[in-house]
């Protein structure tokens, strides 16, 4: 897996991949069309912001890449590459419960506060990824 150079593409699976981790300078592009909606991305070393027509999807402190992800009302589901541990945090149903995969662990049910946002940390290290599952109970 690499960086997305593209910021964000639409893959044959009709998933998105976004973000670039080894960028020394934010890049963003927005209004990218995927499926009737509107994306926007910021990405950097620092940090990936993904937004849906105005509204929060995914930010990773510090940046990383994205592949496959895909996100319905039952979850999202993805594969993450970053040159460190990140924390996530994804943009769900307010006040919902989740079931919650990193890789083949079972990290357990996580709550969403009030505004849906859900956060987590993923172990990471350069050149490996880690499959993240988060189903709604």
């Amino acid at each position: 897996m690499s960086a997305v150079k593209e910021l964000i593409r639409t893959e044959q699976n009709g998933t998105i991949s976004f973000g670039d981790y080894t960028l020394d300078v934010k890049a963003k592009l927005q209004d990218y069309d995927f499926n009737g909606d509107l994306y926007k991305v910021k990405t950097y070393r620092d940090i990936t912001k993904l937004e849906r027509n105005g509204m929060f999807v995914y930010e990773s402190v510090p940046g990383t890449t994205v592949n496959g992800f895909a996100a319905d009302d039952t979850g999202v589901c993805f594969t993450v590459e970053g040159a460190q541990d990140a924390q996530i945090t994804l943009g769900l149903s307010d006040d919902s419960e989740y079931d919650v995969l990193i890789g083949s662990e079972d990290t357990g049910i996580m709550k969403t506060n009030r505004s849906g946002k859900l956060t987590l940390s993923v172990e990471l290290s350069e050149g490996a990824s880690a499959v993240v599952e988060v189903k709604k109970r």
